[in-house]
């Protein structure tokens, strides 16, 4: 039986899933399955999606919906409930949906294996409060790494881009900066996170979601003070297959 599998979002222009899940499928010789995308307007126009392609077996879910899809999904997964968002979706030969997190995976192994012994010793600046901000802020509270968010508007435990303008010294002390943003995105890669640059040194480590353009306007202006920079890349192709591992696990 073939299966398809796919992602939605509101612009999925920008989105590698599509090529790295058809040419997995490719290289796997697996010719009953495919991925496409799937642009939806409103997260409600699920359903009907759902219900045009039965054998619709699986879903990524990205940008604006990760925290809105819970309503759609008939139960979660530890990951999604601990995580609080859900990016992958199972559907099940009967119908059911499950909603799991593998934001959350992929950022932790390609984290830690980054900052290997200073893991422990850093604090973090987490740059967006959204669905995969959530993953990020989960990760790091297990890793045991101390960690500030940070918004447009200030909030309970939440700092504004103002505050840090304004007191440089919140970047001095937290060497760990996450750009959780679409901020630098395609097509807008001109954009970036409006943090006080100047006071980045080789001891920052700058970590971008973002992975197309591979080096973001972020990446590129930490690098001017000699930071270490990462974007999502990694990320992605980890969690994309820990969203195989869960379809696949029927």
């Amino acid at each position: 039986m073939d299966m398809l599998f796919g992602l939605i979002g509101k612009t999925l222009g920008h989105s590698f899933s599509q090529r790295f899940f058809n040419r997995k499928f490719e290289r796997e010789g697996l010719t009953n399955c495919t991925y496409e995308l799937f642009e939806l307007e409103e997260i409600s126009q699920i359903d009907a999606l759902i219900e045009a392609h039965p054998n619709l077996r699986g879903l990524n879910v990205t940008i604006p919906y990760k925290e809105v899809v819970h309503p759609y999904v008939h139960s979660l997964d530890n990951s999604a409930e601990k995580v609080g968002a859900i990016n992958v979706i199972k559907i099940t030969p009967d119908g059911q949906r499950i909603g799991y997190n593998s934001d959350y995976y992929g950022f932790r192994v390609s984290i830690e294996k980054w900052l290997l012994s200073a893991m422990h010793s850093v604090k973090a600046l987490v740059l967006g409060t959204g669905g995969a901000s959530k993953a990020v802020a989960a990760a790091l509270k297990d890793m045991e790494i101390d960690y500030k968010l940070v918004s447009r508007q200030p909030g309970e435990d939440i700092l504004s881009y103002t505050d840090l303008l304004a007191n440089p010294v919140i970047v001095q002390d937290h060497h760990l900066i996450i750009n959780t943003t679409p901020l630098g995105m395609e097509p807008n890669t001109k954009s970036y996170p409006d943090i006080p640059y100047h006071i980045l040194t080789p001891d920052h480590f700058l970590y971008d979601l973002v992975y197309n353009p591979t080096t973001t306007f972020f990446m590129a202006k930490g690098g001017t003070k000699l930071c270490h920079t990462k974007n999502g890349l990694e990320m992605l192709h980890l969690q994309a297959e820990k969203s195989w591992e869960i379809w696949t696990d029927l």
